[in-house]
């Protein structure tokens, strides 16, 4: 079995940043994952450039990683901690003016990485411009493609998105695990596109032996504003290939302390 995160970090747009990151860093530690994978991952654009990246998997014509990249933190933590993780980061666009935001995957194990343009837009200005981060990995030494991905919402480019990102993985051979912030509610049209896609995709948490928790945001974060709803909008699909031992919810003040302006998924999974 293997043990596996998403998390919307919201990185240095929390309060007291550094204490959320070192909270993760610790939940990490703890559960011991064999892959995490991050939304909202970022650097100040005006930051050095980095001059050491242990374990870090380029992808062509990305930003470089600055000193303060968000990930670069987070691993160079776990390493001090006798956890060596390769990582990967790829990037969407300009975040609150000062940011490079991006998405990450970390593996114990080595992986090859992409990126895939899935938004209409190639404009870093434009917060809609999406990449969703894809890396070839073993889990349990089987192959397996596992995403990275934060879509744009329902109505506003996640269709399109969702379609490209359907249709590329169409070409894979390789079971896939997609995990990140979807933008799709559980039982939402969107959401009911993913499962009804020709991916043969399940929702892990809907077909784990035992889950826990059933909401990942809470009323009017950014991008919902005006909800006034417990949502789950961060999800991992699976194909049917993997089963699914246990799936909850984390960092919702349980098993581990809030983090973000959302609450992250883990799940332990099997080969059938």
């Amino acid at each position: 079995m293997a043990k596996c995160l998403t998390l919307n970090a919201h990185s240095w747009l929390e309060d007291i940043p550094l204490k959320r990151l070192f909270d993760i860093a610790e939940h990490i530690l703890e559960m011991d994952y064999d892959i995490v994978c991050l939304q909202e991952i970022n650097q100040l654009r005006t930051s050095p450039v980095a001059k050491e990246l242990q374990n870090y998997i380029p992808i062509a014509e990305t930003p470089p990683i600055h000193e303060d990249n968000y990930a670069l933190y987070l691993v160079n933590y776990l390493r001090n901690h006798g956890r060596n993780y390769y990582w990967s980061w790829a990037y969407n666009h300009i975040g609150y003016q000062d940011f490079h935001e991006g998405v990450v995957i970390l593996s114990k194990t080595p992986f090859e990485a992409q990126d895939i343009l899935v938004s209409d837009f190639d404009d870093e200005t434009n917060f809609h411009t999406r990449r969703v981060l894809v890396a070839q990995m073993e889990l349990d030494g089987v192959p397996v493609t596992v995403t990275s991905l934060h879509l744009s919402w329902e109505g506003r480019g996640f269709e399109p998105e969702w379609q490209r990102l359907e249709h590329y993985l169409q070409g894979f051979s390789t079971p896939l695990l997609l995990m990140g912030d979807f933008n799709a509610p559980t039982h939402s049209d969107g959401y009911r596109l993913i499962l009804e896609s020709s991916l043969g995709l399940h929702d892990c948490h809907e077909t784990a032996v035992h889950s826990q928790g059933d909401h990942t945001i809470v009323a009017d974060i950014d991008g919902w504003e005006g909800n006034e709803d417990a949502l789950k909008v961060d999800h991992i699909f699976a194909s049917k290939e993997l089963e699914v031992k246990m799936s909850f919810v984390s960092f919702d003040g349980g098993n581990a302390p809030v983090v973000s302006d959302h609450y992250g998924i883990a799940v332990e999974v099997g080969w059938v």
